[in-house]
């Protein structure tokens, strides 16, 4: 039976093209990306040994062994980090996703500024009025990997939707980690595996990218148009799963004026 660390490497092994990393194909190949003996081959182990780690009747490669792999494969930093996390798994406590009331009160407070918290899961566990105003996407209790998939509200939050759910089941391995088993990700994920083939088709990627520090958004409101919208995304003190995220137009500008106008509306 495979393991996570074998999960992981076959996924990833299907995703390198061969002639990527050197390799001529001269004839009609059975397999999508490298062969198990090419990907032995390029980080200098053993096919016997590579496909016991992949088959999962070994899982305790060494340091220098994931390293020589990550690099064969191609691995980004952070899917490097998580390739490591999943050889040497750290317990993780389990709490229950409670925003501190305080928080809770400055959300509240912000009147002129679009913010909401979510979670490990992506889960939106706080927002302020006019958060919610902008989309019903941030309303507590939704799920934004869930809206990603199945909630046409999305659509309107992101230029480009095929990357947007990309970067996001991205961000929901990242924040998971090694923990396969928690019971939140496992619903979350079982959900949207039966409902959703975009899904399922990202899902076994094993893409990794936390999303971290902030970008732009342009979306459409139905209220007041078009807006541009620039976001941070800050981690919540003493709350390491959780995430700020705060957005703002800029001075002066078309938004500023339909973020004030959707304020007066909701007021």
């Amino acid at each position: 039976m495979a393991s996570k660390i074998g999960e992981f490497l076959r996924a990833r092994r299907e995703l390198v093209l061969p002639e990527d990393v050197g390799i001529s194909v001269t004839t009609r190949r059975r397999v999508s990306g490298l062969r198990r003996d090419e990907l032995a081959l390029l980080a200098g182990i053993s096919t016997e040994y590579y496909t016991r780690l992949e088959q999962g009747r070994d899982q305790h490669p060494s340091p220098q062994v994931l390293d020589a792999l990550a690099r064969a494969l191609r691995l980004e930093e952070d899917a490097t980090a998580h390739l490591h996390a999943l050889a040497a798994p750290k317990p993780r406590p389990r709490r229950a996703e409670r925003v501190r009331p305080s928080l809770v009160q400055l959300l509240a407070a912000w009147t002129e500024t679009p913010a909401y918290v979510q979670g490990r899961h992506m889960d939106i566990l706080a927002a302020n009025a006019l958060a919610t105003a902008i989309s019903p996407v941030f309303q507590p209790g939704r799920n934004l990997v869930h809206a990603a998939f199945l909630d046409a509200e999305f659509a309107a939050l992101v230029d480009d939707h095929e990357a947007g759910v990309k970067r996001l089941v991205a961000a929901l391995r990242a924040n998971a980690g090694p923990d396969v088993e928690d019971p939140r990700l496992i619903e979350l994920v079982g959900e949207l595996s039966v409902r959703s083939d975009s899904f399922r088709r990202v899902w076994v990627r094993h893409d990794v990218r936390p999303l971290v520090g902030g970008g732009v958004h342009h979306m459409l409101h139905p209220q007041v148009g078009p807006l541009t919208l620039s976001f941070d995304k800050l981690r919540v003190a003493e709350a390491e799963d959780q995430t700020l995220v705060v957005y703002h137009a800029e001075p002066g500008s078309d938004s500023e004026r339909a973020l004030r106008l959707l304020g007066s509306v909701i007021a």
